[in-house]
């Protein structure tokens, strides 16, 4: 058996591409290294899966520190015929005590296949020479994700020596099954002195089958024999894929664990719609991501927030509720947009979606081209509230694929129409003016408050809007009457001193008082008397009236697949009393609030009430005991509007 050796390839008379080069092809990516490893691999995995297959392809990456039963053989065969100079790092690497590697493996794919050397390749099947060997190849998938073929790049530039091991199964010309295992470098270029004179290297380096004029790959039980001894993943019997090794990974400085969870959640952000499962088929990928043989979790893009707005937005765009986008001059159909808005809580902005400049709004269109790999999320216009956002999906045309994907930079991030001519270039500037077109119509309700006030959705600022009502307060799309911590209001004549004093304080707001959040049907005897004050109970005996004491602002939460609105408030006084909620929505501008919703309108509507354990009471009135425990009402708010939550409370009279 031929023991695999190192080839270090020098220029040729003809000249070849300087290592540099080659690993410069990226150009600057404003994504960092493990994002771009997930959208290049991905992209590959993808156009090389099995035609008429209904599984779906199987992506996962690995993080492993190699352990003391395969270490020993890391360094016995890949030091084997290593240039003994400083321009091949892959041996100071070897030599640490513990070797960590990566591996992006695909299952379900056709492996890379084909004739082995660049000169045999002249058929289409030729996936080994396009890896391997050959730079910047156009692609040959229809539809495919990829355009150049500088996905492979990412491998080497993620390895800090370099160095990557590819491991593949694919099919032969007889329908066979043949594994390959081969080494290879990507560094500097150099020269080397040799025997009376000196000699340059392009930085290139091939580990395999040295035996022959060419580094051919290992194949056949020698590769699976090797690949054991360095605890590569193995091949089923009838199983096609690949397996590309990185060497000592780049992880931003991040540790091991934390690489993992980023690279899981960077997964979900960029292949979500690969992960999408419908009735009628399951989801075209999966995704697995370890660490040391730990599972870490890849988000679930149909409950996680805020993908499962643009998973919304996806469905739209599939339905008959999905919008088609035209150029006109020159006509052409560009492809189909899909968009929802929703009320939403704040999002906590974590690093994967920062690396995409989305922080705590969502506000974004995501485009896609036909393999509906993800491109970009495309800002739009800024909601007048971090509590209401819009997602959107935009999908290229299938006849327009082509020009899309020459608007595309190497990584595949972006439509850039000034890299194309007329009239590609209209097309895609075109796309863009249609789609801030639709999200203009998307955030525009078609009216005006009151003149000289501001256009802008109801719901969408509660707190521009809760100026406008006198005596209400808040924040995030919602109004509470008493202030945290206080208690109930009583119910003031709107021609008593009190109220006349109050509009000559605040002259420009409207005279709106908001109605007491106490018991029905028990008004104040005194006009000085408060809430919670002695109240006689029919046998003479003064008791301490019940009251609602709120806490904090009310505040949007996510409960499954909706957004509700919190008031958390107490019972202070002991014993049983009935809760009824008291919704409204505030006009603002006229001071109004309606409680009775114009025809086709929706208001809003009480899920329930939620003790402290989290249980949750789903009718309407409900006896709740009094103490100091806090109770949380729960609101389903109406869409585009500002929602007033009252909480009103009688005492349960007992026997």
């Amino acid at each position: 058996m031929t023991l695999p050796q190192w080839f270090s390839q020098p220029y040729p008379p003809e000249g070849a591409s300087a290592a540099e080069g080659i690993r410069n092809q990226l150009g600057r990516p404003e994504l960092d290294l493990l994002t771009i490893l997930v959208r290049e691999s991905a992209q590959n995995s993808w156009d090389a899966r099995l035609p008429q297959s209904g599984t779906p392809v199987d992506y996962r990456i690995d993080m492993w520190t190699v352990g003391p039963a395969h270490a020993g053989a890391w360094r016995e065969l890949l030091l084997a015929g290593a240039p003994g100079n400083e321009h091949f790092p892959l041996r100071d690497t070897l030599k640490r005590s513990s070797i960590r590697v990566l591996a992006v493996s695909d299952r379900g794919t056709r492996g890379l296949g084909g004739p082995t050397r660049a000169d045999d390749a002249v058929g289409p099947d030729r996936d080994f020479v396009s890896f391997i060997r050959n730079i910047g190849e156009p692609r040959d998938t229809a539809l495919g994700g990829g355009t150049y073929g500088f996905g492979k790049g990412i491998f080497y530039l993620l390895s800090k020596p370099g160095t990557v091991l590819v491991h593949s199964r694919c099919r032969t010309e007889l329908g066979g099954y043949e594994t390959r295992l081969i080494g290879c470098t990507l560094w500097k270029s150099y020269v080397a002195l040799e025997g009376q004179g000196q000699r340059r290297y392009t930085g290139r380096h091939w580990w395999g089958d040295a035996s022959g004029s060419v580094v051919q790959p290992l194949v056949g039980q020698q590769a699976d024999s090797v690949a054991q001894r360095l605890g590569l993943r193995p091949f089923g019997t009838q199983e096609t894929g690949t397996t590309v090794v990185v060497v000592d990974p780049n992880l931003d400085e991040l540790e091991a664990p934390e690489a993992a969870d980023y690279l899981g959640d960077t997964i979900a952000w960029h292949l979500w719609p690969k992960m999408i499962a419908t009735p009628d088929r399951p989801p075209a990928m999966r995704f697995t991501v370890t660490c040391d043989g730990v599972a870490h979790p890849v988000p679930d893009p149909r409950t996680a927030r805020p993908l499962n707005m643009f998973v919304a937005a996806y469905e739209k765009m599939e339905g008959p509720h999905g919008s088609d986008l035209q150029c006109l001059k020159p006509k052409r159909h560009l492809g189909r947009l899909g968009l929802v808005k929703r009320i939403m809580p704040a999002l906590e902005p974590t690093r994967a979606s920062s690396m995409l400049d989305i922080d705590n709004l969502i506000h974004h269109v995501c485009l896609m081209r036909p393999a509906e790999l993800v491109v970009t999320y495309h800002p739009g216009p800024k909601p007048p509230s971090t509590n209401q956002g819009y997602a959107g999906v935009f999908r290229a045309d299938e006849a327009m694929d082509d020009i899309y994907a020459k608007a595309e930079p190497p990584t595949h991030d972006a439509w850039n129409p000034h890299s194309l001519d007329r009239p590609e270039s209209t097309f895609v500037h075109t796309t863009f003016r249609r789609i801030n077109e639709a999200l203009d119509n998307l955030l525009s309700l078609g009216g005006v408050t009151r003149p000289g006030a501001s256009n802008v959705a109801l719901g969408a600022a509660s707190s521009v809007f809760s100026g406008l009502v006198g005596g209400a307060w808040g924040t995030g799309g919602a109004t509470a009457y008493p202030k945290p911590g206080g208690t109930a209001t009583r119910r003031i004549s709107p021609d008593s001193d009190e109220t006349r004093h109050r509009r000559a304080e605040r002259p420009e707001r409207t005279p709106f008082i908001p109605e007491s959040a106490a018991a029905d049907g028990f008004e104040p005897r005194d006009p000085q008397s408060l809430d919670g004050g002695p109240e006689p109970d029919g046998s003479g005996v003064a008791v301490r009236r019940p009251r609602v004491q709120y806490v904090g602002d009310p505040y949007y939460d996510d409960r499954g697949r909706d957004t509700v609105l919190i008031q958390e408030f107490r019972l202070p006084v002991p014993g049983p009393q009935r809760v009824r909620i008291d919704l409204a929505v505030t006009l603002p501008g006229s001071g109004g609030r309606e409680t009775d919703p114009p025809i086709g309108a929706s208001m809003p509507e009480l899920v329930g009430w939620e003790d402290s354990t989290g249980r949750l009471h789903t009718s309407g009135p409900h006896i709740l005991e009094g103490g100091e425990g806090t109770w949380r009402a729960v609101v389903r708010p109406a869409p585009d509007t500002m929602t007033e939550i009252g909480i009103k409370v009688e005492r349960v009279k007992t026997p």
